[in-house]
């Protein structure tokens, strides 16, 4: 069947953008790969409506549906601060940044950047002292930990505000073209324990949460086999593994997961966020978020111990895991296919990996043993020091990041109705994000803008398929 529709598409694309005679045209059969629309093999699902991120994978069996159905609503569901009649969703707070996992991940999409006089809606600030604490992790602040969260129930203190400011950069390509950035710059106001000046601090913004399944059961050297951690091969990128706390074995394993690479598995990420985001304990963290001297919130009534049971953390685990990846839209355009060859000839592709094939899968068996293409190596690499925050998270310096995947960035529009990419929305377009890029995808970055303005929206039009 998959052959039949190339065949069409071949035919089909030929008629428009060939001629005889012309030497130098480019056929659909140069450069279409089998198959390169599905990202997650026959698991991807065929959707552009702003519920596309929304679907689970095919297989499930009838209890898995029932599963993921049960997962959804937790995840969708607004936590109460406690004590409440909802007994089964009571324990928010007492400080937190969001209400439910999807007043983060709307629709199971991205974050958006921070505004100012708003309360956060997907984004957050890290913060931390130099050095590391006993597991590796970021040194708490004193009287704040390691978060800040700017919201609280009622009779509780919020624990600061955060105020954004920016910077206009301007730039040119060698073609004439002008480009604009826009350069964040942060500050705390209304700080209620103690000043916040002079710490190290890391904005980011919520990620979209599809293909997460297929990640955790990746195997560790289906991501080391990209780790060039000293650049031995002197292509300029490197690759660098982050090993992080695992709280469920209670040793440091290799780290997937978030913006620095920092959660070892989609459970502790999981539980991780309903920590830190909403307040909320597990048996992973059981202890509540009230850093001394937060006594108001050290003494509200909690919602159970732990606030989300196993059971509870079980169903959004599996809910996120098998959350499917749309396939690619537009696959066939001349524009797109160009795009592509000029993705891989600037080298985005030393980062962006393809092909990766997952492993038995812990958490639902139609993950295992599937050919992934996320266009991530999910390593660490030095984006230089424009995006540098300057804050290390375990093994990630302050000018490392972890490649993110960019399977359905470009239904974002879709789904959540922006175009803010990057750890802290900065970028408002695919292009800005692109022009973000230093450190080892500078050389990418320079090809990028000495491409024609033709070549250059080919590229944007490439990643907007994904």
């Amino acid at each position: 069947m998959k052959k039949h529709i190339a065949s069409i598409l071949l035919i089909t694309l030929c008629l428009f953008s060939c001629t005889s005679g012309d030497d130098n045209y480019i056929t659909f059969e140069d450069l279409y790969e089998e198959g390169e629309e599905f990202l997650t093999g026959e698991l991807g699902v065929n959707s552009t409506s702003a519920n596309a991120f929304g679907f689970e994978v095919d297989g499930l069996t009838f209890t898995e549906i029932g599963a993921f159905s049960t997962g959804n609503s937790l995840f969708n569901q607004n936590w109460v601060s406690a004590p409440a009649s909802t007994t089964a969703r009571d324990g928010l707070g007492p400080t937190f940044n969001a209400r439910s996992c999807a007043g983060c991940h709307f629709k199971d999409g991205r974050g958006s950047p921070l505004v100012n006089g708003e309360d956060s809606s997907g984004f957050l600030m890290r913060i931390s002292l130099p050095g590391q604490d006993l597991f590796g992790n970021a040194n708490p602040v004193a009287g704040y930990n390691t978060q800040i969260q700017d919201r609280a129930n009622n009779g509780v203190d919020y624990e600061a505000k955060i105020n954004v400011t920016y910077e206009i950069l301007n730039g040119a390509y060698p073609d004439g073209h002008t480009y604009e950035l826009q350069k964040p710059i942060y500050s705390f106001s209304d700080e209620k324990f103690g000043s916040l000046e002079g710490i190290l601090t890391s904005p980011r913004v919520a990620q979209q949460t599809i293909g997460l399944g297929f990640v955790n059961a990746l195997p560790d050297d289906q991501i080391l086999q990209f780790v060039d951690e000293f650049d031995a091969d002197g292509d300029g990128i490197s690759g660098k593994a982050n090993y992080v706390w695992n709280v469920e074995e209670n040793t440091t394993t290799l780290g997937k997961y978030g913006w620095k690479a920092n959660a070892p598995s989609l459970k502790q990420q999981i539980a991780g966020a309903f920590h830190g985001d909403m307040g909320l304990t597990s048996s992973l963290f059981s202890e509540q978020e009230c850093p001394s001297p937060q006594q108001d919130c050290a003494d509200a009534v909690n919602g159970g111990e732990p606030e989300i049971t196993d059971s509870q953390l079980e169903k959004v685990v599996f809910y996120q895991a098998t959350l499917a990846v749309p396939n690619r839209r537009n696959f066939e355009d001349l524009s797109v296919l160009k795009g592509k060859a000029n993705f891989t000839e600037i080298n985005c592709i030393g980062c962006h990996r393809i092909n990766q094939t997952t492993g038995i899968s812990e958490i639902a068996a139609v993950l295992n043993n599937i050919t992934i293409k996320p266009y991530s190596d999910f390593l660490l690499h030095d984006m230089g020091a424009d995006l540098a925050d300057n804050r290390p998270d375990f093994l990630a310096s302050g000018k490392e990041w972890r490649t993110q995947p960019l399977w359905g960035i470009g239904l974002i529009s879709t789904v959540n109705n922006h175009t803010f990419f990057l750890h802290d929305g900065r970028a408002r377009t695919i292009e800005e994000a692109i022009l973000w890029h230093g450190g080892e995808a500078e050389n990418s970055k320079n090809a990028f803008k000495e491409l024609s303005q033709e070549e250059r929206q080919q590229i944007i039009d490439f990643v907007n398929s994904l």
